[in-house]
């Protein structure tokens, strides 16, 4: 068996690495998010990858063809990509209330401010606040009964 043959795989391990040295080795959860992503595209090329068969065709009766691919797994993957933009999305939307709750993304400045560490008034990053356009409502940021 040839290694270089087997590029896809090769580039499969990559992403794999690549997303998951992200995912570790950063402390910002958009970075993280998208370390995530980088990585759940490596597990779709694996299994597009594993679903083709060589000498096959789409399981289409045709003249000619006596071996057939499964459509399985690329009907699984196309919705492992809907299910993996949607997650992303609700991941993106509550790193944006993170930031409204906290002021930052970053893993350790979160974990600080909930741990109740001596934070100086310095190290506090005060947001402004956002202009409210005419007629729109006014957002509260907390509990609904605060």
């Amino acid at each position: 068996m040839n290694l270089l043959a087997q590029y896809n795989y090769w580039v499969v391990i990559i992403l794999m690495m690549i997303g998951f040295y992200i995912v570790i080795s950063h402390g910002n959860l958009v970075k993280k998010l998208m370390g995530l992503s980088i990585f759940q595209t490596s597990v779709f090329i694996l299994y597009i990858s594993m679903g083709n068969v060589d000498g096959a065709t789409a399981p289409i009766l045709a003249e000619g063809y006596q071996s057939f691919s499964s459509p399985l797994p690329h009907v699984l993957i196309l919705t492992a990509i809907v299910v993996g933009i949607a997650t992303t999305a609700v991941g993106l939307a509550l790193v944006m209330r993170i930031r409204e709750a906290y002021g930052t993304v970053e893993e350790d400045e979160i974990q600080t401010i909930d741990n109740g560490a001596s934070v100086t008034p310095a190290e506090v990053v005060q947001l402004e606040p956002q202009p409210q356009l005419e007629g729109e409502p006014q957002r509260k940021v907390g509990n609904k009964d605060s």
